[in-house]
C-alpha cells in the first residue's frame, strides 16, 4: 500500500530519500512519540525523512492523515470487495470474508498500530474525529446490507449490521494489540464467526 513516485528533491544532510508512505508513517510516529502530535510539524517529519515538504504532501493531505490513511484505504477496499461479493453468498458471510480479506496485519505490525492508537486516544481532537472514520467503516457494510435487503443504508437493520460488525471487529483489534500472540486475522475470524451466529451456542 506504499507506492508512489520518487522524490525529485535532493536528500538533506546526506540521509537517504524516504519515498514510501510506510517510511513517512514510521518517521511521523517516531516524532509524535518524542514531541507529541500537536508539537510535531510536517516540516520536522519531512526533514527527518530527508525529503521536501512537497514530497510529504504527495502521500498525505494533512498530518492527521498519517494516522488514518491505512484505515481509510481499508474502507475503500471493503466497498470494492462487498460490491464483488457473489450473489449466492449470504450477507453475513460476505461481510466476514470482505473484512478478513481487507485486513493484512501480522504480529510485526502491532507496535506501529499501537503507537497510532495511542496518539489518537491521547489527543482529544483526534479522538473526537475518530468517530467519522469508524462511521465510514460501518457505513460501507450498511450500504451493502441495504442493497441486499432492498432497504436504505440509513434504515435500522443495515445500520445495525454495520455497527454491530464494527463493534466485534474493534473488540478483536483490541485483543490482538493487547496479546500480540497471533495475526489480527485470527481474532477477526473468531469474532465475526460469533457475530454471524448471533453468539449462539456460547453458553455452557
Amino acid at each position: 500500500m506504499s507506492s508512489g513516485s520518487a522524490a525529485r528533491s535532493e536528500p538533506r544532510s546526506g540521509r537517504p530519500r524516504a519515498t514510501s508512505r510506510d517510511a513517512l508513517e514510521r518517521i511521523a510516529l517516531e516524532l509524535f512519540a518524542e514531541h507529541g502530535f500537536e508539537a510535531t510539524t510536517v516540516e520536522q517529519i519531512a526533514d527527518r525523512a530527508g525529503v521536501s515538504r512537497r514530497t510529504f504532501f504527495r502521500y498525505f493531505d494533512t498530518k492527521a492523515d498519517v494516522l488514518w490513511s491505512e484505515f481509510d484505504a481499508e474502507v475503500q477496499t471493503l466497498h470494492r470487495l462487498l460490491a464483488e461479493a457473489p450473489a449466492g453468498q449470504s450477507l453475513t458471510e460476505a461481510v466476514k470474508q470482505a473484512v478478513l480479506t481487507a485486513n493484512h496485519y501480522g504480529v510485526d505490525d502491532v507496535a506501529s498500530l499501537r503507537a497510532r492508537m495511542e496518539v489518537v486516544t491521547n489527543v482529544p481532537a483526534l479522538n473526537a474525529a475518530s468517530t467519522m472514520h469508524y462511521d465510514s467503516w460501518a457505513g460501507a457494510l450498511a450500504e451493502f446490507a441495504a442493497r441486499r435487503l432492498g432497504l436504505q443504508p440509513d434504515d435500522l437493520i443495515p445500520q445495525a449490521i454495520g455497527f454491530s460488525a464494527l463493534g466485534v471487529c474493534r473488540a478483536a483489534f483490541d485483543q490482538w494489540v493487547a496479546r500480540r500472540d497471533a495475526d489480527l486475522i485470527s481474532y477477526l475470524d473468531q469474532a465475526l464467526s460469533a457475530w454471524q451466529t448471533g453468539f449462539a451456542g456460547l453458553e455452557q
